[in-house]
Order: C-alpha cells, then sequence, then structure tokens
C-alpha cells in the first residue's frame, strides 16, 4: 500500500516562506516522478511542480506560471521524501496543496508529465494579506 503525507502547511503573511515536505512509502510508487498540486476553495485542482528525473539526469520539470521564480521542487531519493519550497508567498497560492507519484510501472518520457496515480490527504496553506 502506497501513502503519500504532507507536512509544512500553515498560515503565513504575504511575502513570507514555507517548506512542504511528502514523504512516500510503499513499494508500487514511482521513485523517478513526484508532484505537487493544489486546490483553492471553489476551483478546479490545478499542477504546482513537478518533477521526473533518475540516475542524476532531469526527464521532466514543470512549474505553473503562477509560480516560476517562487517555488521550488526537490527530492531525497534516498528518504521518499518530495520537497516544495515556496518564497514570496501570496495570498492568492492560498490553498489545500497536495503531493502525488505514478505508479510504478509507467515508463518515463522526456518532457511529458506522468500521470499521477497515487496522491496524499493535502495540506492546507493560508497567505495572508
Amino acid at each position: 500500500q502506497v501513502q503519500l503525507v504532507e507536512s509544512g502547511g500553515g498560515l503565513v503573511q504575504a511575502g513570507g516562506s514555507l517548506r512542504l515536505a511528502c514523504v512516500a512509502s510503499g513499494r508500487t510508487f514511482s521513485r523517478s516522478s513526484m508532484g505537487w498540486f493544489r486546490q483553492a476553495p471553489g476551483k478546479e485542482r490545478e499542477v504546482g511542480a513537478c518533477i521526473t528525473a533518475s540516475a542524476g539526469n532531469t526527464f521532466n520539470l514543470e512549474y505553473a506560471e503562477s509560480v516560476k521564480g517562487r517555488f521550488t521542487i526537490s527530492g531525497d531519493g534516498v528518504t521518499n521524501t518530495v520537497y516544495l519550497e515556496m518564497n514570496n508567498l501570496q495570498p492568492e497560492d492560498t490553498a489545500v496543496y497536495y503531493c502525488a507519484a505514478p505508479q510504478a510501472w509507467r515508463r518515463i518520457v522526456p518532457g511529458q508529465r506522468p500521470i499521477f496515480d497515487f496522491w496524499g490527504q493535502g495540506t492546507q496553506v493560508t497567505v495572508s494579506s
């Protein structure tokens, strides 16, 4: 059974920073691809950032236009942890943030966002103005 557990959310003032972490466990998730998505009240879930990397090569790195230059995704393959460093947070970044991972059997396609099969429960990020 795959589990993704997010942490690091909270309340921050505009211009502040937060670092989200997601620890993955289980045997059937891909250790090459992870993603962060977010969903604001009344809105569709959208991608924040996702990365596909293996053996020191990055095959896909994607950021939503609204977070480019402010958010950074990174991972630790030893601990199966993916991070989302968020700087200069703005009220429009307020959302529940979810991490996600594909099934282990999904093939890596360079430059293409993978299909995400496993999802965490989410962590709330609230940015006050």
